[in-house]
């Protein structure tokens, strides 16, 4: 196959059109590298966040207090509304709450009526130094939130 030089011509035209297309398309071709290079360290970073996160959420599963077969029970009181919320006493947070629940102490009466040798039995279950139930009133606390005076709790031991 033979070509005549106006072929030759238009065939050299093309290569030369498409070589400086070509190098005129690779100028924007560092913005889209730009784009790409952003979306990975974006993605990258995001993936380490999780797993920061994961990591974080595994230790504090390691030393969160086990569910005993009491929290059960607890839950199904607080269901029948047989439960108080005992973090209304000062000195009890809801970890605490949750533990005193498994040693079977549900109500602020539970608490109030306690006997020195049931406070210093749980005391010791619940690994608190000798006398802190004592120290911070929960028998008299509970007592006034037993009776519906939360005024006073609050002004007492607010």
């Amino acid at each position: 196959m033979a070509f005549t030089v106006n072929q030759w011509a238009i065939l050299a035209l093309v290569l030369i059109l498409g070589w400086v297309f070509g190098m005129l398309s690779r100028s924007g071709g560092g913005k889209w590298r730009r784009a790409y290079d952003e979306e990975r360290s974006a993605r990258l970073a995001s993936e380490a966040r999780i797993e920061a996160a994961n990591r974080r959420i595994l230790e504090l599963e390691r030393h969160a207090p086990p569910v005993g077969a009491a929290t059960g029970a607890s839950i199904a009181a607080a269901a029948r509304g047989g439960s108080d919320d005992l973090t209304l006493i000062r000195g009890i947070d809801r970890n605490e709450e949750v533990r005193i629940n498994d040693a079977g102490i549900f109500s602020f009466k539970g608490i109030a009526t306690m006997s020195a040798s049931e406070e210093a039995a749980l005391e010791g279950r619940l690994g608190y130094e000798p006398g802190r139930i004592a120290r911070e009133d929960w028998r008299d606390q509970a007592t006034l939130l037993a009776k519906g005076r939360t005024e006073e709790h609050r002004q007492r031991f607010g």
